[in-house]
């Protein structure tokens, strides 16, 4: 099977001529010989551009390539004008499949003999169409009301084609491990795993549905990003029904600027959105291509954000957070040997790194990006330059982050195209400082002290008990007598502790001057503690 589908790659490619997208100077005496080999596969698109070419192929090759060739049209950077236009019809111009085929398998996930038994208009010609799935405007009837919708339906058999890819992919990695041992530190095997997650993921439409609940509350009162409306009852794995949404979609420049939009607060706020999304909810949408990003043509002055397609979000847990966030501070302030040594600290390159070495690797690679406007800064060839670093330095690759990484180059591309003069660094770095302080000052200790009132509520009666229990077998495990002072010095904290709590829940209670009174009695009980330490 593996072998079938890495002939049918290799043949797909030859046979739009992609191998053109190679110079002939770069290509090695090998690759030539192995070309050469090959010589019944002939290119039979001559007559079309490169970009036109490229694009088919991925089409024609399925959704895990269409997936690379939605990330490769936002870095217009990286590429020549006109291959990204082309893959950008990728982002939702896919080969449409039969409406006809659609509707019945709208019908059979419903348990409906015909549409028209809950939608009163359905239209076969598909709004969009995309890798995985495509989308038919529709009007659902309510008993109360009738609802402009669009129905969202997976692609018949896709999911035999994106396993056999994954396959051949896995495979790869797990050669490339063996073979070239410098590749284990980018981790190819955990890598895939984590993007056969996502796509698999992304097959499953209530999974979807939930995301885009979650992350609609997450915006619910936001004047920078807006979710639209899921309709659970008519959902299903395969079959999704949303709120139809009208806006302009993000790609589209001259439309933006032709309703007066204010593109430097637009840009600035893909950026909040991004941020706010990583550190403030943990929770974030991972993949924000163009075709899954529309702007309200609503208050112009004010933009708003309107994302579809939840399929992918990524989460990140606590010590991720800290560590970017740290990170990034650091970055901002050109804090190199701090970026060093949280990279060690981390983990993520070997204990025994000599951080000066790699401070100043980082300093060669970052400080020319900075006090530049986002036009004249190519993030794609500071990647370049950092897996070199990277490789220098034994860097691991973390597959947590990928998605993270990949939503980070999305926002870049947008910022770019919408705005090229905007700073990314200094739009982001007031936010991630705040967020930095509300994480280690003492506000942030006071939350997680309320945070946990609740368990200590429930666990204060069991406390005298568990005192005297513990005494107890203190006093039984100890041949010699203990000393006097050290459990008197338990005692008071133990007790320091109880008024310590027994003050925050009279604070909640609206009574403050009995927890202003039981707080000044387990300070009284803290310095008693410490001073039978002396």
């Amino acid at each position: 099977m593996a072998v079938a589908r890495l002939y049918q790659i290799t043949r797909t490619l030859l046979h739009y001529g992609l191998d053109d997208l190679i110079p002939d100077k770069k290509q090695p005496w090998y690759g030539k010989l192995a070309r050469k080999s090959l010589f019944w596969l002939k290119n039979q698109h001559k007559d079309k551009p490169l970009g036109l070419r490229l694009r088919l192929a991925l089409q024609t090759l399925g959704p895990v390539w269409i997936k690379f060739g939605q990330m490769l049209s936002t870095r217009r950077d990286l590429l020549p004008h006109d291959i990204a236009l082309e893959l950008a019809q990728l982002q939702d111009k896919v080969q449409p499949f039969c409406g006809k085929q659609a509707q019945q398998l709208i019908e059979q996930a419903l348990h409906i003999n015909d549409i028209s038994e809950l939608f009163s208009e359905f239209d076969q010609t598909p709004l969009a169409s995309a890798s995985i799935a495509q989308v038919h405007t529709a009007r659902l009837h309510t008993e109360t009301d009738s609802k402009e919708v669009v129905i969202k339906v997976i692609r018949p058999n896709i999911a035999q084609q994106i396993e056999a890819d994954l396959a051949l992919m896995a495979r790869f990695a797990s050669i490339l491990v063996k073979i070239v041992s410098q590749s284990r530190r980018l981790r190819p095997i955990e890598v895939v795993k984590e993007y056969k997650k996502t796509l698999l993921d992304e097959l499953d439409l209530l999974r979807e549905g939930a995301n885009a609940l979650q992350l609609r509350r997450n915006f619910i009162d936001s004047d920078s990003l807006y979710i639209p409306k899921i309709y659970s009852d008519y959902s299903r794995k395969n079959v999704l029904v949303m709120e139809r949404i009208y806006g302009i979609p993000v790609s589209d420049t001259d439309a933006l600027l032709a309703q007066g939009t204010n593109m430097k607060l637009l840009a600035e706020r893909g950026v909040e959105v991004f941020f706010t999304q990583v550190f403030r909810d943990s929770f974030f949408h991972a993949d924000m291509h163009p075709g899954n990003i529309f702007v309200s043509p609503h208050t112009p002055h004010n933009p708003k954000y309107i994302g579809i397609d939840c399929g992918i979000v990524g989460t990140l847990n606590k010590e991720d957070k800290r560590y970017l966030a740290e990170n990034f501070i650091a970055f901002f302030n050109r804090d190199y040997r701090q970026v060093a040594q949280l990279h060690v600290d981390s983990g993520w390159v070997p204990a025994d790194t000599c951080v000066e070495e790699f401070e100043f690797a980082i300093r060669t690679v970052c400080e020319p990006i900075f006090n530049k406007p986002l036009a004249e800064i190519s993030f794609g060839h500071v990647l370049v330059n950092l897996f070199n670093t990277a490789r220098r330095f034994n860097m691991e690759v973390q597959p947590q982050l990928v998605l993270l990484q990949k939503t980070l180059l999305y926002v870049e591309g947008l910022g770019r195209q919408l705005y090229p003069q905007l700073d990314l660094w200094q739009t982001a770095k007031p936010f991630l400082e705040h967020w930095v302080k509300e994480q280690v000052g003492p506000w942030s200790v006071l939350k997680q002290v309320y945070a946990n009132l609740p368990f200590w509520a429930e666990k204060m009666p069991e406390l005298p008990d568990l005192l005297y229990q513990t005494l107890k077998q203190n006093n039984r495990k100890v041949t010699a007598p203990a000393p006097k002072s050290n459990t008197k010095q338990m005692l008071l904290g133990m007790l320091a502790c109880s008024t310590t709590i027994t003050s925050c829940l009279l604070y909640l209670a609206n009574d403050a001057m009995a927890a202003s009174l039981t707080m000044l009695v387990s300070i009284g009980l803290f310095i008693a503690a410490w001073r039978k330490t002396g």
